[in-house]
């Protein structure tokens, strides 16, 4: 019975290990991303260039990932069209880019029930210290609100997407 399970449990290490380190499609050589289109129900993030898909992304989202952010704190992440507007290389999540949430529309809706809107939704990666966690932090949604990504999958975008890329988030 102990050798069954030593070896069901080799097993799964072994399936985990591959899981986590075979390598993925990259996006094409000096690609400029010209939009993201975000898929909240799909956990999915699509690069395109010319309206030609490039690459799509397996992303986690914000702990309550449905339903479109309405005020600071509900974990949830936006819904809408908003734009790139900053790069961060010295982000506590490895890189990221910055999503221009909230607009006037999300300030107002806010204002209305009495709450802040909150902000700083990041396309980002994985906390720093924890970047071993590579391809598992997809198994679950777990950030504030944001979009997270591999590490390896940020660098990919942060090379390739300019400040003033439009990004839209659809449930």
């Amino acid at each position: 019975m102990i050798k069954k399970v030593i070896l069901i449990t080799v097993i799964i290490l072994v399936v985990a290990l591959i899981y986590n380190n075979y390598p993925e499609q990259k996006l094409p050589e000096n690609s400029k991303v010209d939009l993201l289109v975000v898929k909240k129900s799909e956990n999915k993030l699509m690069a395109y260039a010319d309206g030609q898909l490039l690459k799509t992304y397996q992303i986690s989202l914000g702990d309550s990932p449905m339903g479109h952010k309405e005020f600071e704190g509900d974990e949830k992440t936006p819904e809408g069209v908003y734009t790139i507007n900053a790069k961060n290389d010295k982000s506590g999540y490895h890189k990221n880019l910055g999503v221009s949430y909230p607009n006037e529309k999300d300030i107002a809706h806010a204002k209305s029930i009495g709450k802040p809107p909150g902000g700083d939704i990041k396309i980002h990666g994985i906390r720093n210290g924890l970047g071993i966690i590579n391809k598992f932090q997809r198994l679950i949604n777990w950030t504030n609100g944001c979009i997270a990504l591999t590490n390896s999958e940020v660098d990919e975008l942060y090379a390739s997407v300019k400040i003033g890329t439009k990004i839209e988030i659809k449930p």
